[in-house]
Protein backbone atom coordinates (compact mmCIF):
# COMPACT_ATOMS: atom_id res chain seq x y z
CA UNK A 1 0.00 0.00 0.00
CA UNK A 2 1.38 3.84 -0.79
CA UNK A 3 2.08 5.30 2.13
CA UNK A 4 1.14 9.30 2.60
CA UNK A 5 3.04 11.31 4.98
CA UNK A 6 0.82 13.85 6.87
CA UNK A 7 -2.31 12.48 6.02
CA UNK A 8 -5.24 11.04 8.37
CA UNK A 9 -4.62 7.07 7.42
CA UNK A 10 -8.41 6.61 6.69
CA UNK A 11 -8.07 9.21 3.45
CA UNK A 12 -4.73 7.31 2.77
CA UNK A 13 -6.60 4.15 2.44
CA UNK A 14 -9.16 5.80 0.22
CA UNK A 15 -6.14 7.77 -1.69
CA UNK A 16 -4.69 4.14 -2.61
CA UNK A 17 -8.18 2.20 -3.49
CA UNK A 18 -8.27 5.07 -5.93
CA UNK A 19 -5.06 4.68 -7.57
CA UNK A 20 -3.09 7.46 -6.41
CA UNK A 21 0.76 6.67 -6.17
CA UNK A 22 1.71 10.65 -5.45
CA UNK A 23 -0.23 13.60 -4.39
CA UNK A 24 -0.45 17.27 -6.80
CA UNK A 25 1.35 20.07 -5.79
CA UNK A 26 -1.54 22.04 -4.26
CA UNK A 27 -2.12 18.60 -2.26
CA UNK A 28 1.15 18.41 -0.85
CA UNK A 29 1.11 22.10 -0.08
CA UNK A 30 -2.17 22.34 2.27
CA UNK A 31 -0.72 19.44 4.01
CA UNK A 32 2.61 21.44 4.89
CA UNK A 33 1.09 24.46 6.46
CA UNK A 34 2.43 26.64 9.52
CA UNK A 35 1.45 26.65 11.57
CA UNK A 36 -0.29 23.47 11.18
CA UNK A 37 -4.15 24.31 11.06
CA UNK A 38 -3.50 28.12 9.89
CA UNK A 39 -6.07 29.54 8.05
CA UNK A 40 -5.07 29.44 3.94
CA UNK A 41 -5.92 31.64 0.82
CA UNK A 42 -4.27 29.11 -1.88
CA UNK A 43 -4.45 30.23 -5.83
CA UNK A 44 -5.19 27.08 -7.59
CA UNK A 45 -6.65 26.20 -11.04
CA UNK A 46 -9.75 24.09 -11.64
CA UNK A 47 -8.47 20.29 -12.68
CA UNK A 48 -4.89 21.15 -9.98
CA UNK A 49 -7.40 18.40 -7.68
CA UNK A 50 -8.04 21.18 -4.86
CA UNK A 51 -11.29 18.80 -4.20
CA UNK A 52 -8.97 16.37 -2.34
CA UNK A 53 -6.48 18.88 -1.30
CA UNK A 54 -9.02 20.72 1.18
CA UNK A 55 -10.74 17.11 1.66
CA UNK A 56 -7.10 15.94 3.51
CA UNK A 57 -6.44 19.60 4.62
CA UNK A 58 -9.73 19.19 6.68
CA UNK A 59 -9.82 15.44 8.23
CA UNK A 60 -7.50 16.47 11.27
CA UNK A 61 -9.19 19.44 12.31
CA UNK A 62 -13.30 17.38 11.83
CA UNK A 63 -12.05 13.93 13.11
CA UNK A 64 -9.84 15.82 16.17
CA UNK A 65 -7.48 12.85 16.56
CA UNK A 66 -10.23 9.82 15.77
CA UNK A 67 -9.88 7.38 13.10
CA UNK A 68 -13.76 7.71 12.32
CA UNK A 69 -16.70 10.09 12.76
CA UNK A 70 -18.99 9.56 15.85
CA UNK A 71 -23.01 9.28 14.96
CA UNK A 72 -23.90 12.55 12.82
CA UNK A 73 -25.35 15.51 14.64
CA UNK A 74 -24.59 19.12 13.89
CA UNK A 75 -22.12 19.94 10.67
CA UNK A 76 -18.50 20.17 11.57
CA UNK A 77 -17.48 21.11 7.82
CA UNK A 78 -19.06 22.95 4.99
CA UNK A 79 -17.75 23.44 1.76
CA UNK A 80 -19.11 26.51 -0.51
CA UNK A 81 -19.27 26.20 -4.14
CA UNK A 82 -20.88 28.74 -6.68
CA UNK A 83 -22.76 26.57 -9.03
CA UNK A 84 -24.96 23.57 -8.08
CA UNK A 85 -22.90 21.40 -11.01
CA UNK A 86 -19.71 22.15 -8.79
CA UNK A 87 -21.37 21.31 -5.35
CA UNK A 88 -22.36 18.08 -6.42
CA UNK A 89 -19.07 17.18 -7.82
CA UNK A 90 -17.71 18.25 -4.77
CA UNK A 91 -19.86 15.95 -2.52
CA UNK A 92 -18.99 13.16 -4.85
CA UNK A 93 -15.33 13.57 -4.39
CA UNK A 94 -15.28 14.04 -0.55
CA UNK A 95 -17.90 10.84 -0.30
CA UNK A 96 -15.03 8.67 -1.30
CA UNK A 97 -12.04 10.61 0.22
CA UNK A 98 -14.09 10.12 3.45
CA UNK A 99 -15.65 6.66 2.70
CA UNK A 100 -13.67 4.75 5.68
CA UNK A 101 -14.28 7.53 8.09
CA UNK A 102 -18.17 7.02 8.67
CA UNK A 103 -18.80 10.18 7.41
CA UNK A 104 -22.25 11.40 6.68
CA UNK A 105 -22.07 14.51 3.74
CA UNK A 106 -25.22 16.16 2.98
CA UNK A 107 -25.88 18.96 -0.33
CA UNK A 108 -27.68 21.95 -0.23
CA UNK A 109 -27.84 23.39 -3.65
CA UNK A 110 -30.74 25.40 -5.96
CA UNK A 111 -32.98 23.78 -7.71
CA UNK A 112 -33.03 20.63 -5.76
CA UNK A 113 -35.95 19.99 -3.34
CA UNK A 114 -35.54 21.99 -0.19
CA UNK A 115 -38.03 19.49 1.73
CA UNK A 116 -35.35 16.47 0.93
CA UNK A 117 -32.26 18.75 2.28
CA UNK A 118 -33.86 19.86 5.36
CA UNK A 119 -35.03 16.12 6.30
CA UNK A 120 -31.19 15.31 5.61
CA UNK A 121 -29.87 17.80 7.97
CA UNK A 122 -32.43 17.01 10.54
CA UNK A 123 -30.68 13.30 10.43
CA UNK A 124 -27.53 14.82 10.95
CA UNK A 125 -24.57 15.07 8.86
CA UNK A 126 -20.68 15.80 9.49
CA UNK A 127 -19.89 17.68 6.51
CA UNK A 128 -22.41 20.09 4.47
CA UNK A 129 -21.84 20.80 0.85
CA UNK A 130 -23.67 23.81 -1.00
CA UNK A 131 -24.23 26.57 -3.03
CA UNK A 132 -24.43 29.89 -1.01
CA UNK A 133 -28.38 30.94 -1.97
CA UNK A 134 -29.52 27.68 -0.46
CA UNK A 135 -27.24 27.68 2.70
CA UNK A 136 -28.50 31.09 3.28
CA UNK A 137 -31.74 29.72 3.27
CA UNK A 138 -31.28 26.98 5.23
CA UNK A 139 -29.23 29.24 7.87
CA UNK A 140 -32.46 31.70 7.81
CA UNK A 141 -34.86 28.92 8.62
CA UNK A 142 -32.78 27.33 11.32
CA UNK A 143 -32.52 24.30 9.43
CA UNK A 144 -28.68 24.34 9.37
CA UNK A 145 -26.76 24.55 12.53
CA UNK A 146 -23.56 26.19 12.38
CA UNK A 147 -22.97 25.77 16.44
CA UNK A 148 -20.58 23.01 16.13
CA UNK A 149 -18.17 24.35 12.65
CA UNK A 150 -15.17 23.71 12.91
CA UNK A 151 -13.87 24.76 9.58
CA UNK A 152 -15.12 26.65 6.33
CA UNK A 153 -13.73 26.11 2.59
CA UNK A 154 -14.58 28.63 -0.43
CA UNK A 155 -14.31 26.96 -3.54
CA UNK A 156 -13.91 28.98 -6.49
CA UNK A 157 -13.99 31.73 -4.67
CA UNK A 158 -13.31 34.27 -7.66
CA UNK A 159 -16.44 32.96 -9.45
CA UNK A 160 -18.75 33.10 -6.72
CA UNK A 161 -17.80 37.05 -6.26
CA UNK A 162 -18.37 37.57 -9.96
CA UNK A 163 -21.70 35.62 -10.04
CA UNK A 164 -23.10 37.91 -6.88
CA UNK A 165 -22.34 36.07 -4.43
CA UNK A 166 -20.41 38.75 -2.01
CA UNK A 167 -23.50 39.20 0.67
CA UNK A 168 -24.07 35.32 0.92
CA UNK A 169 -21.07 34.43 1.57
CA UNK A 170 -20.39 37.19 4.41
CA UNK A 171 -23.68 36.46 5.60
CA UNK A 172 -22.49 32.31 5.86
CA UNK A 173 -19.11 33.44 6.97
CA UNK A 174 -20.93 35.16 9.91
CA UNK A 175 -23.38 32.84 11.38
CA UNK A 176 -20.26 30.83 11.58
CA UNK A 177 -18.15 29.98 15.05
CA UNK A 178 -15.59 32.76 15.04
CA UNK A 179 -13.12 29.85 16.06
CA UNK A 180 -13.31 28.35 13.28
CA UNK A 181 -10.85 27.58 10.32
CA UNK A 182 -11.28 28.95 7.12
CA UNK A 183 -9.77 28.00 3.26
CA UNK A 184 -10.20 30.04 0.40
CA UNK A 185 -9.48 28.68 -2.95
CA UNK A 186 -9.51 31.00 -5.93
CA UNK A 187 -7.94 30.64 -9.41
CA UNK A 188 -7.02 34.33 -9.17
CA UNK A 189 -6.80 36.36 -6.15
CA UNK A 190 -8.38 39.92 -6.76
CA UNK A 191 -8.50 43.00 -4.80
CA UNK A 192 -12.02 41.65 -3.95
CA UNK A 193 -10.62 38.32 -2.78
CA UNK A 194 -7.82 39.43 -0.71
CA UNK A 195 -10.57 41.93 1.07
CA UNK A 196 -12.67 38.74 1.99
CA UNK A 197 -9.81 37.29 3.39
CA UNK A 198 -8.26 39.97 5.57
CA UNK A 199 -11.93 40.57 7.20
CA UNK A 200 -12.76 36.27 7.71
CA UNK A 201 -9.13 34.67 8.06
CA UNK A 202 -7.19 34.83 10.68
CA UNK A 203 -3.59 35.34 9.49
CA UNK A 204 -4.12 32.88 6.87
CA UNK A 205 -0.80 31.66 4.95
CA UNK A 206 -0.60 32.19 1.29
CA UNK A 207 -0.18 29.51 -1.21
CA UNK A 208 0.58 30.06 -4.55
CA UNK A 209 0.70 26.84 -7.17
CA UNK A 210 -1.25 28.17 -10.49
CA UNK A 211 1.77 27.87 -12.62
CA UNK A 212 2.52 29.75 -16.03
CA UNK A 213 1.12 28.23 -18.46
CA UNK A 214 0.97 28.68 -22.52
CA UNK A 215 -1.27 31.04 -24.27
CA UNK A 216 -4.32 28.97 -24.89
CA UNK A 217 -2.79 25.73 -24.04
CA UNK A 218 -6.15 24.37 -22.65
CA UNK A 219 -8.02 25.46 -26.21
CA UNK A 220 -8.39 23.02 -29.23
CA UNK A 221 -8.99 25.11 -32.65
CA UNK A 222 -11.04 23.56 -34.75
CA UNK A 223 -11.87 24.69 -38.64
CA UNK A 224 -14.60 23.59 -40.69
CA UNK A 225 -15.27 24.57 -44.39
CA UNK A 226 -19.19 25.63 -45.17
CA UNK A 227 -20.51 26.79 -48.20
CA UNK A 228 -21.88 30.34 -47.49
CA UNK A 229 -25.49 29.25 -48.16
CA UNK A 230 -25.04 26.68 -45.20
CA UNK A 231 -22.99 28.62 -42.70
CA UNK A 232 -26.06 28.82 -40.31
CA UNK A 233 -26.94 25.36 -40.68
CA UNK A 234 -22.55 24.89 -39.90
CA UNK A 235 -22.91 27.05 -36.84
CA UNK A 236 -26.26 25.07 -35.51
CA UNK A 237 -24.84 21.78 -35.95
CA UNK A 238 -21.73 23.01 -34.56
CA UNK A 239 -23.59 23.78 -31.28
CA UNK A 240 -25.29 20.57 -31.02
CA UNK A 241 -22.20 18.81 -31.53
CA UNK A 242 -20.61 19.85 -29.11
CA UNK A 243 -23.90 21.00 -26.45
CA UNK A 244 -21.79 23.47 -24.47
CA UNK A 245 -22.81 24.51 -21.09
CA UNK A 246 -21.83 28.17 -22.63
CA UNK A 247 -21.06 28.82 -25.90
CA UNK A 248 -20.31 32.53 -27.43
CA UNK A 249 -21.17 33.24 -31.40
CA UNK A 250 -18.62 35.88 -32.45
CA UNK A 251 -20.14 38.12 -35.27
CA UNK A 252 -18.59 41.32 -36.93
CA UNK A 253 -21.57 43.26 -37.31
CA UNK A 254 -25.00 44.01 -35.01
CA UNK A 255 -27.43 43.22 -38.36
CA UNK A 256 -25.48 39.46 -38.22
CA UNK A 257 -26.02 39.42 -34.39
CA UNK A 258 -29.57 40.30 -34.67
CA UNK A 259 -30.22 38.03 -37.37
CA UNK A 260 -27.76 35.00 -35.46
CA UNK A 261 -30.34 35.35 -32.41
CA UNK A 262 -33.77 35.27 -34.35
CA UNK A 263 -32.63 31.76 -35.64
CA UNK A 264 -31.20 30.40 -33.47
CA UNK A 265 -34.28 30.91 -30.70
CA UNK A 266 -36.17 29.78 -33.75
CA UNK A 267 -34.82 26.52 -33.72
CA UNK A 268 -35.28 26.05 -29.57
CA UNK A 269 -31.29 27.27 -28.36
CA UNK A 270 -31.71 29.20 -25.35
CA UNK A 271 -30.10 32.51 -26.64
CA UNK A 272 -28.67 35.64 -25.94
CA UNK A 273 -27.35 38.52 -27.91
CA UNK A 274 -24.27 40.99 -26.94
CA UNK A 275 -24.10 44.29 -28.97
CA UNK A 276 -23.17 47.94 -28.69
CA UNK A 277 -27.02 49.34 -28.55
CA UNK A 278 -27.62 47.56 -25.85
CA UNK A 279 -27.66 49.54 -22.49
CA UNK A 280 -25.91 48.31 -19.71
CA UNK A 281 -28.76 46.71 -17.82
CA UNK A 282 -29.24 45.05 -20.78
CA UNK A 283 -25.59 43.87 -20.79
CA UNK A 284 -25.28 43.12 -17.24
CA UNK A 285 -29.04 40.91 -17.45
CA UNK A 286 -27.71 39.15 -20.39
CA UNK A 287 -24.64 37.88 -18.76
CA UNK A 288 -26.39 36.94 -15.63
CA UNK A 289 -28.71 34.72 -17.70
CA UNK A 290 -25.73 32.64 -19.27
CA UNK A 291 -24.11 32.37 -15.50
CA UNK A 292 -26.63 31.05 -13.33
CA UNK A 293 -28.10 28.82 -17.08
CA UNK A 294 -31.05 30.56 -18.07
CA UNK A 295 -29.35 30.96 -21.76
CA UNK A 296 -26.29 28.79 -22.47
CA UNK A 297 -25.48 30.64 -26.14
CA UNK A 298 -24.73 34.49 -26.56
CA UNK A 299 -24.35 36.15 -30.02
CA UNK A 300 -22.02 39.07 -29.53
CA UNK A 301 -19.59 41.61 -31.67
CA UNK A 302 -16.21 42.10 -30.17
CA UNK A 303 -16.58 45.21 -29.16
CA UNK A 304 -19.79 43.98 -26.80
CA UNK A 305 -18.07 40.58 -25.65
CA UNK A 306 -14.44 42.53 -24.86
CA UNK A 307 -13.58 41.72 -21.29
CA UNK A 308 -16.37 39.58 -20.25
CA UNK A 309 -15.89 36.32 -18.37
CA UNK A 310 -18.00 33.43 -18.54
CA UNK A 311 -16.95 30.87 -15.93
CA UNK A 312 -18.41 27.84 -17.77
CA UNK A 313 -17.28 29.14 -21.89
CA UNK A 314 -16.60 25.77 -23.21
CA UNK A 315 -17.39 26.86 -26.80
CA UNK A 316 -16.03 29.59 -28.95
CA UNK A 317 -17.95 30.02 -32.46
CA UNK A 318 -16.63 32.10 -35.20
CA UNK A 319 -19.10 33.26 -37.33
CA UNK A 320 -17.44 35.97 -39.10
CA UNK A 321 -13.90 35.65 -39.75
CA UNK A 322 -12.28 38.16 -37.33
CA UNK A 323 -10.21 41.28 -38.52
CA UNK A 324 -6.62 40.36 -37.39
CA UNK A 325 -5.07 37.82 -35.44
CA UNK A 326 -5.06 39.64 -32.09
CA UNK A 327 -8.64 39.21 -31.92
CA UNK A 328 -8.96 36.04 -32.82
CA UNK A 329 -6.42 35.18 -29.72
CA UNK A 330 -8.72 37.84 -27.98
CA UNK A 331 -11.61 35.83 -29.19
CA UNK A 332 -10.40 32.47 -28.53
CA UNK A 333 -9.29 33.86 -24.81
CA UNK A 334 -12.53 33.77 -23.48
CA UNK A 335 -12.57 29.85 -23.38
CA UNK A 336 -10.00 27.62 -21.90
CA UNK A 337 -9.91 29.58 -18.88
CA UNK A 338 -8.35 28.53 -15.29
CA UNK A 339 -7.36 24.99 -16.32
CA UNK A 340 -10.78 24.29 -18.23
CA UNK A 341 -10.87 22.68 -21.35
CA UNK A 342 -12.22 24.67 -24.48
CA UNK A 343 -13.02 24.57 -28.47
CA UNK A 344 -12.44 27.59 -30.82
CA UNK A 345 -14.68 27.04 -34.06
CA UNK A 346 -13.99 28.76 -37.50
CA UNK A 347 -16.78 28.82 -39.67
CA UNK A 348 -15.17 29.49 -42.83
CA UNK A 349 -16.46 29.81 -46.55
CA UNK A 350 -14.09 27.66 -49.47
CA UNK A 351 -13.01 31.11 -50.67
CA UNK A 352 -12.14 32.50 -46.91
CA UNK A 353 -9.76 29.96 -45.84
CA UNK A 354 -6.16 31.89 -47.37
CA UNK A 355 -7.35 34.54 -45.71
CA UNK A 356 -8.39 32.41 -42.25
CA UNK A 357 -4.68 30.77 -42.85
CA UNK A 358 -2.55 33.48 -42.75
CA UNK A 359 -5.12 35.08 -39.80
CA UNK A 360 -3.72 31.64 -37.83
CA UNK A 361 -0.06 31.70 -39.26
CA UNK A 362 0.19 35.44 -37.41
CA UNK A 363 -1.71 34.18 -34.15
CA UNK A 364 0.93 31.08 -34.05
CA UNK A 365 -2.47 28.54 -34.15
CA UNK A 366 -1.95 25.28 -36.12
CA UNK A 367 -5.62 23.59 -37.41
CA UNK A 368 -7.58 20.71 -39.82
CA UNK A 369 -9.91 21.87 -41.77
CA UNK A 370 -12.94 19.24 -41.99
CA UNK A 371 -16.57 19.67 -42.54
CA UNK A 372 -19.27 20.59 -40.22
CA UNK A 373 -20.43 17.61 -38.43
CA UNK A 374 -23.36 15.93 -40.46
CA UNK A 375 -27.19 15.48 -38.80
CA UNK A 376 -26.35 11.88 -38.38
CA UNK A 377 -22.95 13.05 -36.23
CA UNK A 378 -24.82 14.82 -34.26
CA UNK A 379 -27.62 12.09 -33.19
CA UNK A 380 -24.77 10.14 -32.69
CA UNK A 381 -23.19 12.31 -30.08
CA UNK A 382 -26.34 13.07 -28.54
CA UNK A 383 -26.68 9.00 -27.73
CA UNK A 384 -23.59 8.64 -26.37
CA UNK A 385 -23.98 11.79 -23.57
CA UNK A 386 -27.67 9.88 -23.32
CA UNK A 387 -25.27 6.68 -22.40
CA UNK A 388 -22.76 8.60 -20.15
CA UNK A 389 -25.84 10.42 -18.49
CA UNK A 390 -24.79 10.37 -14.50
CA UNK A 391 -28.35 9.93 -13.39
CA UNK A 392 -28.34 6.52 -14.87
CA UNK A 393 -25.69 5.49 -11.96
CA UNK A 394 -27.44 7.13 -9.35
CA UNK A 395 -28.71 4.96 -6.60
CA UNK A 396 -32.48 5.12 -6.14
CA UNK A 397 -33.77 7.73 -3.26
CA UNK A 398 -36.03 6.47 -0.95
CA UNK A 399 -38.81 9.05 -2.07
CA UNK A 400 -38.44 7.09 -5.16
CA UNK A 401 -38.89 3.89 -5.17
CA UNK A 402 -42.19 3.21 -4.32
CA UNK A 403 -43.47 5.27 -8.09
CA UNK A 404 -40.23 3.47 -9.67
CA UNK A 405 -41.91 0.12 -8.55
CA UNK A 406 -45.15 1.57 -9.75
CA UNK A 407 -44.26 2.35 -12.96
CA UNK A 408 -42.39 -0.70 -13.97
CA UNK A 409 -45.48 -3.11 -13.02
CA UNK A 410 -47.78 -0.56 -14.81
CA UNK A 411 -45.10 -0.26 -18.61
CA UNK A 412 -42.44 -2.24 -17.95
CA UNK A 413 -38.73 -1.91 -18.11
CA UNK A 414 -38.79 -1.11 -21.97
CA UNK A 415 -41.59 1.17 -22.63
CA UNK A 416 -40.29 3.16 -19.63
CA UNK A 417 -36.41 3.40 -21.51
CA UNK A 418 -38.23 4.41 -24.75
CA UNK A 419 -39.97 6.89 -22.61
CA UNK A 420 -36.67 8.02 -21.15
CA UNK A 421 -35.14 8.38 -24.94
CA UNK A 422 -38.70 10.32 -26.28
CA UNK A 423 -38.41 12.87 -23.61
CA UNK A 424 -34.70 13.49 -24.12
CA UNK A 425 -34.49 14.05 -27.69
CA UNK A 426 -37.78 15.88 -27.64
CA UNK A 427 -35.83 18.80 -25.98
CA UNK A 428 -33.42 18.87 -28.57
CA UNK A 429 -33.02 21.20 -31.67
CA UNK A 430 -32.83 19.00 -34.60
CA UNK A 431 -29.88 19.15 -36.54
CA UNK A 432 -29.44 20.23 -40.04
CA UNK A 433 -28.26 18.67 -43.62
CA UNK A 434 -25.11 20.47 -44.24
CA UNK A 435 -23.25 19.64 -47.80
CA UNK A 436 -19.85 18.03 -47.34
CA UNK A 437 -16.54 19.87 -48.33
CA UNK A 438 -13.04 18.16 -48.76
CA UNK A 439 -9.66 19.66 -49.37
CA UNK A 440 -8.24 18.11 -52.55
CA UNK A 441 -4.56 17.21 -53.34
CA UNK A 442 -2.74 20.66 -53.42
CA UNK A 443 -4.86 22.89 -51.23
CA UNK A 444 -7.93 23.10 -53.73
CA UNK A 445 -11.64 22.45 -52.29
CA UNK A 446 -14.01 20.62 -53.50
CA UNK A 447 -17.77 20.36 -52.53
CA UNK A 448 -18.86 16.55 -52.13
CA UNK A 449 -22.73 16.58 -52.89
CA UNK A 450 -25.11 13.81 -52.09
CA UNK A 451 -25.66 11.99 -55.42
CA UNK A 452 -28.81 12.90 -56.73
CA UNK A 453 -31.74 10.49 -55.97
CA UNK A 454 -33.26 8.30 -58.98
CA UNK A 455 -36.50 7.57 -58.79
CA UNK A 456 -37.67 4.98 -56.51
CA UNK A 457 -38.52 1.67 -58.43
CA UNK A 458 -41.96 1.07 -56.42
CA UNK A 459 -42.82 4.42 -53.27
CA UNK A 460 -45.15 4.94 -51.17
CA UNK A 461 -46.23 8.48 -50.40
CA UNK A 462 -46.81 9.51 -47.24
CA UNK A 463 -48.74 13.26 -46.15
CA UNK A 464 -47.46 15.36 -42.84
CA UNK A 465 -49.50 17.29 -41.32
CA UNK A 466 -47.39 20.30 -41.56
CA UNK A 467 -46.68 22.86 -44.66
CA UNK A 468 -45.55 26.04 -45.54
CA UNK A 469 -48.09 27.74 -43.12
CA UNK A 470 -46.27 26.24 -40.40
CA UNK A 471 -42.76 27.35 -41.73
CA UNK A 472 -41.94 23.12 -42.33
CA UNK A 473 -38.58 23.17 -44.59
CA UNK A 474 -37.16 19.70 -45.93
CA UNK A 475 -34.21 20.44 -43.53
CA UNK A 476 -35.36 19.39 -40.08
CA UNK A 477 -38.27 17.52 -41.82
CA UNK A 478 -35.34 15.27 -43.23
CA UNK A 479 -33.32 14.40 -39.75
CA UNK A 480 -36.75 14.20 -37.84
CA UNK A 481 -37.87 11.27 -40.55
CA UNK A 482 -34.75 9.88 -40.04
CA UNK A 483 -34.98 9.80 -36.05
CA UNK A 484 -38.44 8.97 -35.79
CA UNK A 485 -39.17 6.38 -38.79
CA UNK A 486 -35.90 4.05 -38.42
CA UNK A 487 -35.06 5.39 -42.07
CA UNK A 488 -32.07 7.02 -44.21
CA UNK A 489 -32.11 9.88 -46.44
CA UNK A 490 -31.32 7.77 -49.20
CA UNK A 491 -34.69 5.99 -48.72
CA UNK A 492 -36.82 9.42 -49.10
CA UNK A 493 -37.45 11.05 -52.30
CA UNK A 494 -39.65 13.82 -53.64
CA UNK A 495 -40.37 16.68 -50.96
CA UNK A 496 -43.81 18.43 -51.95
CA UNK A 497 -44.41 21.19 -49.76
CA UNK A 498 -47.95 22.45 -49.59
CA UNK A 499 -49.64 25.20 -47.84
CA UNK A 500 -51.06 22.88 -44.76
CA UNK A 501 -49.05 19.62 -45.26
CA UNK A 502 -46.32 17.87 -46.65
CA UNK A 503 -46.29 14.99 -49.10
CA UNK A 504 -43.00 12.74 -48.93
CA UNK A 505 -42.33 10.05 -51.48
CA UNK A 506 -40.34 6.79 -49.73
CA UNK A 507 -38.79 3.59 -51.21
CA UNK A 508 -41.15 0.80 -50.92
CA UNK A 509 -38.85 -1.50 -49.34
CA UNK A 510 -38.18 0.92 -46.10
CA UNK A 511 -42.04 1.60 -45.59
CA UNK A 512 -42.60 -1.47 -43.07
CA UNK A 513 -39.98 -0.44 -40.88
CA UNK A 514 -40.92 2.93 -41.03
CA UNK A 515 -44.76 2.36 -39.71
CA UNK A 516 -43.34 0.07 -37.29
CA UNK A 517 -40.90 2.79 -35.91
CA UNK A 518 -43.57 5.54 -35.77
CA UNK A 519 -46.41 3.48 -33.97
CA UNK A 520 -49.61 3.13 -34.38
CA UNK A 521 -50.42 6.64 -33.58
CA UNK A 522 -48.64 7.71 -36.41
CA UNK A 523 -47.18 11.14 -34.45
CA UNK A 524 -43.96 12.34 -34.96
CA UNK A 525 -42.04 15.02 -32.58
CA UNK A 526 -43.70 18.24 -32.74
CA UNK A 527 -47.46 16.71 -32.94
CA UNK A 528 -47.01 15.60 -36.68
CA UNK A 529 -49.16 13.47 -37.83
CA UNK A 530 -48.79 11.01 -40.64
CA UNK A 531 -50.64 9.65 -42.67
CA UNK A 532 -50.15 6.72 -45.70
CA UNK A 533 -51.37 7.70 -48.99
CA UNK A 534 -52.64 5.23 -51.50
CA UNK A 535 -51.19 6.51 -55.39
CA UNK A 536 -49.43 9.54 -56.04
CA UNK A 537 -51.32 13.10 -54.58
CA UNK A 538 -52.46 16.28 -56.55
CA UNK A 539 -49.94 18.62 -56.17
CA UNK A 540 -51.14 21.84 -55.77
CA UNK A 541 -49.22 24.59 -57.75
CA UNK A 542 -47.36 27.57 -55.11
CA UNK A 543 -48.62 30.02 -56.92
CA UNK A 544 -50.50 30.70 -60.28
CA UNK A 545 -49.79 31.97 -63.44
CA UNK A 546 -47.77 35.59 -63.79
CA UNK A 547 -49.70 38.41 -65.03
CA UNK A 548 -48.50 40.38 -68.08
CA UNK A 549 -45.72 42.45 -66.55
CA UNK A 550 -47.39 45.78 -68.58
CA UNK A 551 -43.72 45.63 -70.62
CA UNK A 552 -43.44 46.79 -74.59
CA UNK A 553 -44.12 43.91 -76.69
CA UNK A 554 -42.77 43.19 -80.55
CA UNK A 555 -45.17 44.31 -82.94
CA UNK A 556 -47.45 41.35 -83.50
CA UNK A 557 -46.72 39.43 -80.54
CA UNK A 558 -50.05 37.67 -78.67
CA UNK A 559 -50.80 39.08 -75.62
CA UNK A 560 -52.96 38.86 -73.07
CA UNK A 561 -56.08 40.80 -72.35
CA UNK A 562 -59.27 40.06 -70.31
CA UNK A 563 -57.96 36.42 -69.01
CA UNK A 564 -57.55 35.43 -72.48
CA UNK A 565 -54.44 35.36 -75.20
CA UNK A 566 -54.93 37.22 -78.00
CA UNK A 567 -53.22 37.49 -81.50
CA UNK A 568 -54.66 40.62 -82.80
CA UNK A 569 -52.01 43.20 -81.38
CA UNK A 570 -51.84 46.27 -83.36
CA UNK A 571 -48.24 47.97 -83.41
CA UNK A 572 -47.48 51.41 -82.42
CA UNK A 573 -47.26 53.50 -85.27
CA UNK A 574 -43.94 53.09 -87.95
CA UNK A 575 -41.51 55.03 -88.66
CA UNK A 576 -38.59 54.70 -91.54
CA UNK A 577 -39.92 51.05 -91.32
CA UNK A 578 -39.34 50.33 -87.25
CA UNK A 579 -41.72 50.57 -84.59
CA UNK A 580 -42.10 53.73 -82.58
CA UNK A 581 -42.89 55.10 -79.60
CA UNK A 582 -46.66 56.62 -78.52
CA UNK A 583 -46.62 59.93 -78.33
CA UNK A 584 -48.05 62.04 -75.43
CA UNK A 585 -50.51 65.09 -75.61
CA UNK A 586 -50.40 67.45 -72.83
CA UNK A 587 -53.83 67.49 -71.05
CA UNK A 588 -55.68 70.66 -69.83
CA UNK A 589 -54.38 70.01 -66.23
CA UNK A 590 -51.15 69.73 -67.37
CA UNK A 591 -50.35 66.32 -67.19
CA UNK A 592 -49.12 63.78 -70.51
CA UNK A 593 -52.16 62.15 -71.66
CA UNK A 594 -51.17 59.02 -73.96
CA UNK A 595 -52.83 59.60 -77.60
CA UNK A 596 -54.43 56.64 -78.74
CA UNK A 597 -52.58 54.55 -81.00
CA UNK A 598 -53.51 53.89 -84.54
CA UNK A 599 -55.79 51.80 -85.55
Amino acid sequence: MTEFEGIVPALGRALDKRGYTELTQVQKAVLELEPEGADALVSAQTGSGKTVAFGLALAPSLLDGAESFDRAAAPLGLAVAPTRELALQVKRELEWLYAETGAVIASCVGGMDIRTERRALERGAHIVVGTPGRLCDHIRRNALDMSDLRAVVLDEADEMLDLGFREDLEFILDAAPAERRTLMFSATVSRTIANLAKNYQRDAVRITTAAEQKQHGDIEYRGFLAIPQERENAIINVLRYYEARNALVFCNTRATVNHLTARFNNRGFSVVALSGELSQSERTHALQAMRDGRARVCVATDVAARGIDLPNLELVVHADLPTNSETLLHRSGRTGRAGRKGVSALIVAPNGRRRAERLLCDAKVRLEWTSPPSADAVLQRDDERLMADPHLEDAIQDNEADFVKALLEKHGAEQIAAAFVRLHRAKLSAPEDVTEVTIQDGGGMREERAPRREEFDESVWFSLSVGRKQNAEPRWLIPLLCRAGDITKREIGAIKMQQDETFVQLDAACVDRFLAAIGPQAVLERSIRVVQLDGVPQFASRSGPKPFAGKRRPAGKPHRKGGEWRDDAKPWAKKDGKPGKPKFAKSAGGKKKARKKPD
